[in-house]
């Protein structure tokens, strides 16, 4: 699908939570997120490399998660109803046990109605970069306490924390997990 991600303005509809839950559920091979402006966002699939590289993130984090346990790690197709408003899908994403544990378990299997503590968004070569930085300021409006948005256009990563300027790390980028993944290492790119 070319021409993707699709912004719908859905200004003259009202979506309710459960309306859009049951969207989602009736087209699952459809990616879809919500702004919290209320906006419908149709994804687009991403390629081979892309795919690649987000398995990649998803392992290394889960691995390390499972030597720590301190949390949960999630894949793309997760989709968290953010408490700033928005519905979203991060490409892998993290949340302390205490807080993930601290939902129900209907929250657990339907959209947790949590914001991650921590995500990673791959821009694909498909993704506009002013869109991704939006959503990377909806997860710190919403609780994000650390984010990394890897842009391989730009060879760079921007880092995102609450109350702080977006820092641009250059290719080798050498990231750190900070205090909120303690002991968490990753260099991007990573090698073939």
């Amino acid at each position: 699908m070319s021409g993707l991600p699709m912004v719908l303005s859905l200004d003259q509809v009202e979506l309710t939570d459960e309306q859009f839950y049951r969207l989602c559920l009736a087209n699952p091979n459809t990616p879809l997120e919500r702004s919290a402006s209320g906006a419908l966002v149709i994804m687009s699939p991403v390629g081979g490399e892309s795919g690649e590289r987000e398995a990649d993130l998803i392992t290394d984090l889960a691995l390390w998660n499972r030597q720590i346990k301190l949390g949960k790690v999630f894949s793309s197709s997760t989709l968290f109803k953010l408490p700033g408003g928005g519905d979203r899908s991060p490409d892998a994403a993290w949340i302390e046990k205490t807080r993930w544990n601290a939902l129900s378990p209907e929250e657990k299997a339907g959209f947790p109605p949590i914001c991650p503590d921590f995500v990673i968004e791959l821009r694909s070569k498909t993704d506009a970069l002013p869109p991704l930085r939006d959503k990377m300021e909806e997860y710190l409006a919403s609780g994000l306490r650390l984010g990394w948005l890897i842009n391989p256009q730009g060879q760079e990563v921007e880092v995102y924390r609450p109350g702080a300027i977006v820092k641009k790390v250059p290719f080798p980028a050498r990231l750190s997990g900070e205090d909120v993944l303690p002991g968490f290492k990753l260099t991007w790119p990573l090698p073939d």
